[in-house]
């Protein structure tokens, strides 16, 4: 996306030669990188991407790298619009004084896929698609699928290995226990696409989230997403994105499920949704605020 107007090499640390911007993914990770481009480039901004990471679990704990990091940038970007409210709400000592900063919203988008027309059979056919760990929270869906009730036509594929082993031991447990889910395992990219663009729903319950790229995914395939209401969900989303829950709350997607899959009024909301806000996640669209990012901080440098 930046090739086409700049001379851009990729790499996973800083070497010492010269540049014009450095452009980092990661505070903490990037630290020794930014150090070292800033003492060999003194004139050169840098522009800071904040990952999930940065924002929900480095700063908060006041990682004096990623701090650092976050000091020595001219521009921040982030990848998803709530990003900015949860970062001004850390406390002053963490939040480092932004004036003169460019702070850059970039959508990290997916290629458009054609839509399949939704909800045409009696099974509603549900994907998650995640590693199997407690950070991305599959119990949640797991339970929910046990309160349904048994003679709900539905079909759930996961995807993903199994990080946990006792998540793992209970996706085993559950395929046992009713035919309507499948653990899938770890799928091609190419495969798992295809299987949320086959989707009716695309459940993500996450406990934290710094912008996942599945719900671009999903929603650049036409498929709706029920997704938990933790910050970079909702900066994904939207706030008024009508199929969220709380984090945990096995109640609250077990009744989204349930409306999903009967209440046809509910379904085209979702879709209407998913029609509007999946051009946030196009290519262009991308590629327009990356170009925005690093102009912004190269004139101001």
């Amino acid at each position: 996306m930046l090739s086409s107007r700049y001379e851009v090499t990729v790499s996973t640390g800083y070497s010492g030669e010269a540049a014009d911007l450095l452009l980092a993914l990661h505070a903490r990770r990037s630290a020794s990188a930014i150090r070292g481009f800033v003492a060999r480039n003194p004139r050169s901004p840098v522009v800071l991407t904040l990952t999930g990471t940065d924002l929900y679990k480095d700063l908060p704990a006041g990682n004096s790298d990623a701090i650092a990091s976050m000091r020595a940038a001219k521009g921040w970007i982030m990848l998803q619009e709530h990003a900015p409210y949860f970062l001004s709400n850390l406390p002053v000592q963490i939040l480092p004084n932004d004036e003169g900063r460019d702070i850059q919203v970039v959508f990290q988008s997916a290629p458009m896929m054609t839509p399949t027309q939704k909800r045409v059979s009696l099974v509603m056919n549900v994907a998650f698609v995640g590693h199997l760990r407690d950070e991305k929270d599959p119990l949640t869906l797991f339970s929910a699928i046990r309160a349904l009730p048994k003679q709900m036509p539905i079909a759930v594929n996961v995807v993903g290995n199994g990080l946990d082993s006792a998540i793992a031991e209970d996706a085993v447990k559950l395929a046992g226990e009713d035919a309507r889910f499948a653990w899938l395992g770890g799928l091609s990219h190419d495969k798992t696409r295809e299987l949320i663009r086959q989707a009716d729903v695309l459940v993500v319950p996450s406990k934290m989230e710094g912008g996942a790229n599945v719900i671009a995914e999903a929603l650049t395939a036409g498929t709706p997403v029920l997704a938990s209401a933790v910050s970079g969900n909702l900066g994904m989303l939207g706030p008024k994105w009508p199929g969220y829950f709380e984090v945990g709350d096995v109640a609250g997607l077990t009744a989204l499920l349930q409306r999903a899959a009967t209440d046809a009024s509910f379904y085209r909301a979702l879709e209407a949704a998913t029609q509007a806000r999946a051009m946030y996640f196009h290519p262009d669209s991308e590629a327009r605020s990356l170009h925005i990012a690093i102009e912004g901080a190269l004139a101001a440098s």
